[in-house]
């Protein structure tokens, strides 16, 4: 039986994005974006429930300051006391899990797209995607990249502007372009 898209996007593989129920799902979390950006901050409730149906996973007193847009939303799983900035961005073309206790500062990006390098492929339209991992109680500084396939460790700090192209330890201090251990926490 032949995968469908979403099922070669979710697996690493090339697939098309433009494909109709990858279109439906995109759709559907605009919507809901739509929604949840215009929310007001006494309108906490109302957040609560939007990002429940939005996010394949959302943990207890988990909070989002609007703007924020994600591609799908069905995509992300974040764990308890979650916490995200202003103007932050998940491209979600596959599963991004967060743990416990992560904060992301301002204008945080996490992407799991993107394009072939080989210029035939690219313009066939085709994409790939593959996952982020955030571990625990994880600090992401305003503005920082985190790139497709990265997975960050527990009681790390990602610092601001960092861009995250490799894995990143358990325990460190991390920042810079690219993105290196700065120390070792005790």
């Amino acid at each position: 039986m032949e995968k469908t898209e979403k099922q070669k996007m979710l697996a690493g593989e090339l697939y098309f994005a433009e494909d109709p129920e990858l279109v439906g799902e995109n759709k559907r979390a605009c919507r809901l974006l739509r929604m949840y950006n215009a929310t007001t901050e006494e309108q906490q409730e109302q957040r609560r429930q939007i990002l429940q149906e939005l996010f394949g996973k959302l943990g207890q007193k988990a909070s989002i300051v609007p703007p924020f847009h994600c591609d799908y939303g069905s995509n992300i799983y974040a764990g308890d006391r979650f916490y995200m900035n202003y103007g932050c961005v998940i491209l979600d073309c596959n599963t991004v899990h967060i743990g416990e206790n992560v904060m992301c500062a301002p204008y945080v990006q996490i992407y799991t797209a993107y394009h072939p390098i080989e210029p035939e492929i690219r313009f066939s339209g085709r994409e790939l995607a593959a996952p982020v991992k955030i571990g625990n109680n994880v600090w992401i500084g305003g503005s920082a990249i985190i790139c497709p396939g990265v997975t960050i460790g527990d009681n790390t700090t990602i610092g601001a502007g960092s861009v995250v192209v490799k894995n990143i330890p358990a325990n460190v201090v991390a920042a810079g372009n690219p993105c290196r251990i700065i120390r070792q926490l005790s």
